[in-house]
């Protein structure tokens, strides 16, 4: 038997210290799915709702107090740290927790607790918006027997799982460990968006669509992994600045790598080109999920657009080093322009109100972008802007789990027709909504696009808020036609109707409705919050 001899010339293993109390929020939530995961295996059927409801709401609300602390403590460190050979300090940037950072996984986090919300609903719809069984064949007999049985459970780990993920993307300090956080958070909703409990088929259809289109836009992102890395030697971020900064913009791999890396993170975002797969899956998930997804997904997605190029891609501070964003910045305008044309254009054209809000969102991340490419200068804004596109996006999709009729969510805009005269006051909550997606005045869409813009301006894209104002004021007709439907117009037969909202629910509209007129209101406070987390990891 052979044994290994460790001489004393050979050098020793160190391993890198820990902050345990920056990543006790990370910790915490994955930690969670897992026991979540262990429950669904020894708990009885009737006993995993309760519990697994329980354990997710106090790990998200655990998750978000720790956040906090951190951020009143003042962490702005990488978590690890370890010495060299001459003892000085060495940097390992896997997970960076900074002041965007934790406010993104603070937003994440409140952000999910409401859409857990959602998801736990049962009472609006006998036994929820998830099938029992999801490996039971869609439109067969063993579909229809477990109608009336209550939603699996299953979806409260894979919710955290992905929430999870969505937070270490956010703060993830190379490209490694973001590609790790960007499968975590990916995997759990292509499952999740199949368990639809009707339409069964369009669930799974949409579910497929999301995989496929997610699949080649991660095999992207890991070739442009593989091609930075090749430029730079190197996966951190700050690490792939320097490279930029010390050796010129010219470089094959450089190039191609960025590009490819860029594939990835606009799909997440759901920017035109690769935009195809949102209104077809926004409209088969549950409605809970498609709420998942407008909300967190686009604040990840986002957060790590902002990282990546604030941190790899920008100027460094010396005039007379190298610099990429005169590279990448005309291409982004490109995206940014034809992301906001085409999500305002196409919204007008549609009769499904799930459909319409997907475009909705495909236009959004074409104001974010406005943001993304101003860099440093909209950061706070543009961070601003995530907070109130989340919480009202949540409440309108709340809202449209309550518009019912016999065959479920009455989704079609026709069914709409004259619904204030059967709830007036929820009504007035969508159409308070539909006024701060159109961007209207005290309402937080407005100031949240006054706010991006104004910074776009100041970082000198004029042409840029210009298309955007545009574009909101096309975007603006499909919400006000929403409004004219609901008021205005005459009930059809048969209209549905709008279910009384259990605790769940009402909680998801109230916080949403009053997150819109709080930061419509009164944004200043909020935007001094943004406005201290700066600029991301200095160079």
């Amino acid at each position: 038997m052979n044994t290994l001899l460790l001489s004393a010339d050979m050098p020793t293993i160190e391993f890198p210290g820990i902050d345990y109390l920056a990543l006790s929020p990370l910790l915490i939530v994955i930690g969670a799915a897992c026991v979540g995961i262990l429950l669904e295996a020894v708990l009885p059927r009737g006993r995993r709702y309760l519990a697994q409801l329980v354990l997710t709401i106090a790990a998200l609300v655990a998750a978000v107090v720790l956040t906090i602390v951190n951020i009143v403590d003042g962490t702005n460190n990488p978590v690890f740290s370890m010495t060299g050979p001459t003892g000085e300090p060495v940097r390992v940037d896997a997970v960076v927790m900074d002041g965007p950072g934790m406010f993104l996984m603070a937003v994440i986090g409140v952000l999910g607790i409401i859409a857990v919300l959602l998801i736990a609903e049962r009472r609006v719809a006998a036994g929820g918006s998830f099938v029992a069984h999801a490996a039971v064949a869609a439109d067969s007999q063993a579909d229809a027997d477990q109608s009336k049985l209550p939603g699996a459970t299953e979806v409260f780990p894979l919710t955290l799982f992905s929430l999870g993920g969505m937070m270490l993307f956010c703060v993830s300090g190379d490209l490694l460990t973001m590609f790790v956080a960007l499968e975590v958070f990916s995997l759990p909703l292509y499952l999740l968006c199949g368990l639809a409990r009707r339409r069964r088929l369009l669930s799974q259809e949409a579910a497929m669509k999301y995989f496929l289109l997610g699949a080649f836009a991660s095999a992207f992102f890991v070739y442009g992994v593989a091609l930075l890395y090749g430029f730079a030697n190197s996966v951190q971020l700050v690490d792939i600045n320097t490279a930029v900064r010390d050796s010129g913009n010219s470089q094959v791999l450089l190039l191609a790598g960025l590009a490819m890396l860029s594939v990835g993170l606009l799909f997440k975002a759901a920017a035109v080109p690769f935009h195809v797969w949102t209104p077809d899956v926004y409209t088969g998930a549950p409605t809970p999920i498609t709420a998942l997804m407008a909300a967190c997904t686009k604040v990840a997605a986002i957060g790590g657009l902002l990282r990546v190029f604030n941190v790899a891609f920008a100027n460094s501070g010396d005039p007379s080093a190298a610099s990429l964003v005169w590279e990448w910045r005309p291409l982004f305008t490109a995206i940014a322009i034809a992301t906001m044309v085409i999500g305002a254009v196409m919204a007008v054209t549609q009769t499904d109100i799930k459909r319409l809000l997907a475009y909705s969102s495909i236009a959004n991340a074409g104001y974010l972008l406005v943001g993304v490419i101003a860099l440093g200068e909209a950061v706070g804004a543009t961070l601003f802007y995530l907070v109130a596109y989340g919480f009202t996006v949540l409440a309108a999709f709340a809202i449209v789990t309550l518009v019912r009729d016999s065959n479920g969510e009455a989704t079609h805009l026709s069914r709409w027709a004259g619904l204030a005269r059967r709830s007036p006051r929820f009504a007035v909550f969508f159409t308070l909504l539909m006024l701060a997606f159109a961007g209207i005045p005290l309402t937080s869409g407005f100031s949240a696009k006054f706010a991006v813009f104004s910074s776009a301006l100041d970082a000198g894209q004029v042409g840029l808020v210009i298309v955007g104002v545009l574009s909101s004021v096309v975007l603006a007709f499909p919400y006000l036609k929403v409004v004219v439907l609901l008021w205005l117009s005459e009930p059809v037969e048969d209209a549905p109707s709008v279910s009384l909202p259990s605790f769940f629910t009402g909680t998801a509209v109230a916080a949403g409705v009053a997150a819109t007129i709080i930061l419509g209101l009164a944004p200043q406070f909020m935007l001094n919050m943004v406005e201290g987390a700066g600029m991301f990891l200095a160079k």
